[in-house]
């Protein structure tokens, strides 16, 4: 008779390990006094100094195929600076972090081409996201239909408000399985329906082995969509678990009585 094999983190398939990581910038700032130039003139300047922010503090943790990480914390914590060295775009200045694949970054500030239309950028980003013409023409109508944009597709992107850009960007994106993809901030662009079409195809790379990073402050999409959070706070790692009991725990420590 067969022995039934316990499933394990051990026994799932790493997708990224993410080792002691740190991240320090280094920044000009301002002296506290103003003083009076050499040069004459009498003009008033500050002195600048040379000053270290540590944003990332020795941050550990492995991820696994398959799951979908929501990431929280406070304004200025870290999260988005970590997630930015995940996609190769932040040099870590201590630590490593290894990946079984090429993280993509979908984030509310990924460049459209203003003067073109919805239509051409999405032909453009398909390019870019490696299908060819033919493949990424058949996918245009679906993709201006998920972010709700028929009647707009034609327009510059230029005419485009905010939210309607953000919402096209999250489409182009979507409409590939990435094996790892870092969402940030894109869900809280949008009415209900779309963040329902939003959370859904979360769900539905993720179900297709891929794994998902959700870069939020929206607590009640971090618990509909994740099946694990990690909070960073002023760069370290607080908490990683079970995304009720650490959103609970989250929001007791900023204040809040909702889990929006």
């Amino acid at each position: 008779m067969a022995v039934a094999t316990k499933v394990t983190q051990e026994t799932r398939v790493p997708v990224v390990v993410i080792d002691n990581a740190e991240i320090t910038y280094k920044v000009f700032a301002s002296g506290r006094r103003a003083t009076r130039g050499n040069s004459g003139g009498g003009l008033l300047f500050k002195k600048l100094k040379l000053q270290e922010v540590h944003a990332v503090k020795g941050v550990s943790f492995t991820v696994y195929e398959g799951e979908s990480i929501g990431i929280i914390g406070s304004n200025g914590s870290g999260k988005s600076s970590l997630m930015s060295a995940l996609a190769g775009l932040t040099p870590l200045t201590g630590g490593a972090i290894y990946a079984n694949a090429r993280p993509s970054l979908l984030g509310v500030g990924g460049i459209l081409l203003p003067n073109l239309s919805g239509e051409k950028n999405i032909l453009l980003g398909g390019l870019a996201m490696g299908f060819n013409k033919k493949e990424i023409a058949a996918k245009v109508d679906d993709i201006t239909s998920f972010a709700g944009l028929q009647d707009f597709v034609g327009l510059p992107m230029r005419t485009y408000s905010q939210g309607m850009s953000a919402r096209l960007r999250f489409s182009i994106a979507a409409s590939k399985d990435h094996e790892i993809l870092i969402i940030d901030e894109a869900l809280a662009v949008g009415d209900q329906e779309f963040r329902n079409r939003s959370e859904a195809r979360m769900r539905e790379m993720r179900e297709n082995a891929g794994t998902v990073f959700l870069v939020s402050h929206s607590m009640k999409s971090i618990i509909d969509t994740c099946t694990r959070v990690i909070w960073i706070e002023k760069g370290e790692l607080r908490m990683d678990g079970d995304p009720k009991k650490i959103t609970a725990a989250y929001n007791k420590f900023v204040g809040s009585t909702t889990v929006d």
